[in-house]
């Protein structure tokens, strides 16, 4: 879902492009999204595709059935995919620019930025223990240490 949507129930026509986008790096590297967890890492999909484009080795994330194919062409559906899943919705393309960007080599590409949810990859522990005041050390709670979700500690 694109973050406008998730945040602020707000849906338009780039949140579809941001799905798009979505979809694309799915298809590219074979894993959904939703189930998509890069080892130690605790990276999502969208964050391990912009570490692989960022350090030059988006080649890295295709899955194995595409290898073989045209390396450029893959290239460029990732910049794509990478320009659809922009925060910032204005920053999106259209999906009559996405076409002309897929179906022809003379559309040059703007670089894409940081895409929405990104999640650093540097994560010191996947869980965490609090003590609450009163509580033994055996009775502690676990939360999860990311920027994705909120835990309250205390019941309501």
């Amino acid at each position: 879902m694109s973050p406008e949507y998730v945040k602020y129930g707000h849906f338009s026509v780039k949140s579809d492009v941001f799905s798009f986008g979505v979809l694309v790096l799915e298809i590219i590297s074979g894993q959904k999204n939703s189930s998509f967890c890069n080892g130690d890492e605790g990276e999502d999909l969208l964050t391990y595709a912009w570490r692989n484009w960022k350090e030059g080795t988006a080649l890295n994330m295709i899955d194995h059935t595409l290898r073989g194919h045209s390396s450029s062409e893959i290239t460029r559906c990732i910049h794509v995919g990478l320009l659809c899943v922009q925060e910032n919705e204005a920053d999106r393309p259209t999906m009559t620019s996405v076409v002309l960007m897929l179906t022809s080599n003379s559309v040059s590409l703007s670089v894409p930025s940081k895409p929405a949810f990104f999640m650093h990859s540097v994560v010191e522990q996947d869980k965490s223990e609090v003590t609450m005041p009163g509580q033994s050390k055996g009775n502690s709670v676990q939360y999860s240490v990311n920027e994705a979700s909120i835990t309250e500690l205390d019941p309501r």
